[in-house]
């Protein structure tokens, strides 16, 4: 049987750890194209300064990247390198500059310097293209994963505790998602080359033994920690909990999913993203933990299991039900409690897709199933938090 994990060449998470990141770069040469989210650009200006005068590197520039991750950006951005002589390339802020520098590097020297812990895309050799239009265009796959991910513990302390909690829904996921990939012996994502067609099912490979230990400590350091790592965040300090959790979410839960799969919890949240109110009010860890509930009541998975994970999601402040992820973060104001019959066969629909990892879980899912979890998790977890408004129980 062929089986594969990968993973960044180094991982290092520390206080004030950006300081250190010319020393990255001065391993490949003087010069390293930097794109950065301009809002996350501002917050570390002084350390990106002083790491440059320290280490004699030189951060190059540009406003080509505006926010979205597409091939126009990346091909220019790729031109624009070349031109500046440079030698790696650094992904600095959230998602969409990570993504970005991930597609400009193709493979080649890399440093991601995440400044939240909302998701562990961080340390995968993967990256989602959108058109300029921000339309969803293709997944693109690199022969390698980043040379180097640099996490400066300080940051992350500095930014909403919503990211954080957002980071640990993604990492729920990993350990269920990754036992689902186990029981039904699925391929995952880590035994694909670049360039390699997932359809075909080319040069993939099934999950170690080490990754689904990692995915099972992912989810253990959550239960133990995320609570104190959540109120270290509210405080904006940095603590053993939170940087356990800043590890949990972005290197156990990245080496997680991408070498133990994906699975239901993963498949629901991108049929979820359909419903333009849930998608407009959650971000994708936030969508992925009510997924995990659906999962497992998809699986049946034993009712202390279940009731750990909900207990869990209601301490941080993670959703439990549809009232949840239709709520506005910033106003509190609900916009609605319920999907349609017809929302509910569109979110079915995309996430029954043939390539979509729902089809990892170790037992057929048809649409109807999906429906069917996704109103019985609804119902579980808005009685949980909110209490049971049946007529038997008033």
């Amino acid at each position: 049987m062929r089986k594969a994990f990968i993973c960044p060449t180094k991982y290092v998470q520390g206080e004030n750890e950006l300081l250190n990141l010319g020393y990255f770069v001065k391993t490949f040469g003087k010069k390293a194209l930097l794109i950065a989210d301009p809002f996350a650009l501002n917050l570390v200006k002084e350390k990106l300064e002083a790491t440059q005068a320290k280490y004699g590197v030189e951060f190059v520039t540009s406003d080509i990247f505006k926010g979205e991750c597409s091939r126009t950006v990346v091909k220019a951005l790729q031109e624009f390198a070349k031109a500046n002589k440079c030698a790696c390339t650094i992904g600095l802020g959230g998602g969409k500059a990570i993504d970005t520098s991930k597609c400009v590097a193709a493979g080649n020297p890399l440093i991601i310097c995440p400044t939240i812990a909302a998701t562990d895309a961080p340390t995968s050799h993967s990256a989602v293209l959108y058109t300029d239009d921000h339309e969803f265009d293709d997944y693109a796959y690199f022969r390698q994963s980043p040379s180097v991910v640099l996490i400066d513990l300080n940051v992350i302390a500095n930014a909403p505790s919503r990211f954080l909690v957002s980071g640990m829904g993604d990492a729920l996921s990993t350990y269920f998602e990754a036992r689902a990939n186990v029981n039904s012996v699925s391929n995952v994502n880590a035994g694909l080359p670049c360039g390699a067609d997932r359809k075909k099912g080319t040069l993939l490979g099934y999950g170690t033994y080490t990754a689904a230990a990692l995915a099972e400590l992912c989810y253990k350091n959550l239960l133990s920690d995320g609570a104190k790592a959540k109120t270290a965040c509210d405080c904006n300090v940095v603590t053993p909990a939170l940087e356990k959790i800043v590890e949990t979410n972005i290197l156990l839960s990245g080496l997680g999913f991408e070498s133990g799969g994906l699975a239901a919890a993963h498949a629901i949240h991108d049929g979820l993203t359909a419903v333009h109110d849930i998608h407009a009010c959650c971000m994708h860890g936030e969508i992925v933990a009510f997924g995990t509930l659906c999962q497992l009541v998809l699986e049946n998975s034993p009712e202390e299991e279940l009731y750990e994970v909900l207990n869990f999601c209601d301490e941080i402040g993670l959703p439990v039900c549809l009232h949840d992820l239709m709520t506005n973060p910033r106003t509190g104001e609900v916009i609605r409690e319920e999907l349609t019959e017809e929302e509910y066969k569109i979110v079915a629909a995309k996430t029954c897709i043939p390539d979509e990892s729902i089809h990892n879980m170790p037992f057929p899912v048809t649409e109807d199933m999906v429906i069917a979890a996704i109103k019985a998790a609804d119902k579980i977890g808005h009685d949980f938090r909110y209490g049971c408004d049946c007529e038997c129980c008033h």
